[in-house]
């Protein structure tokens, strides 16, 4: 098993170093069950990334992340506000498969937030769209209920974060479909008219 220092991938200065870094990382016993790490993909440079809870099966056999069924809903709701995969980042709160797609136990997120906290510092996006409670619970340290944090902006260390649910729910739920569509069209405003002072 090799433990990956700490010291040499804290110093990664892009994505892409930092991927080679981390990407054979044995940190919880996820390393002994993947197929493939699943680091992210989209922009280094995006101002809004996306984050989702956990590699499943596709994301597993095919190394990037939100490429299955949840994953193609994803698209389509990025799509639907003129969002490109290309133009944000999209990631997990970790990056390998908890067997049979269970949720991240404890030591599994432990082991692997410190990578995405580095992922976001080296993006430096203004804003996160937190997919499901998975997500906003391991970033804001607290658990929340989705029913009075849907649609709300909340901070996570000065990046405007919102909250939704996650798209492998809404394929069991179609009915919250319109509540999702509420919150990226939200979204999409809040980050045009930041695009606007930038250019200002």
């Amino acid at each position: 098993r090799n433990i990956i220092l700490r010291e040499t991938w804290d110093k990664a200065e892009t994505l892409a170093e930092l991927n080679n870094l981390i990407c054979d990382c044995h940190n919880c016993q996820l390393g002994d069950t993947r197929k493939n790490f699943v680091f992210g993909t989209g922009n280094p440079d995006a101002d809004l990334v996306v984050i989702g809870e956990a590699p499943g099966a596709d994301e597993d056999e095919q190394g990037a992340p939100f490429v299955g069924r949840a994953g193609q809903l994803l698209t389509k709701i990025l799509e639907s506000v003129n969002f490109s995969r290309d133009e944000v980042f999209i990631c997990n709160i970790i990056k390998c498969r908890p067997p049979a797609n269970r949720r991240p136990l404890v030591p599994e997120v432990d082991a692997c937030e410190p990578y995405l906290k580095k992922q976001i510092e080296l993006i430096k996006p203004k804003f996160i769209l937190a997919l499901g409670l998975t997500a906003v619970d391991t970033l804001l340290k607290k658990k929340h209920a989705m029913a009075s944090t849907r649609g709300q902006l909340m901070d996570y260390h000065g990046i405007q974060m919102l909250v939704t649910y996650h798209p492998a729910a809404l394929l069991r739920n179609p009915e919250w479909k319109r509540s999702v569509w509420e919150d990226v069209k939200y979204l999409r405003k809040l980050y045009d008219e930041y695009q606007a002072t930038k250019k200002a």
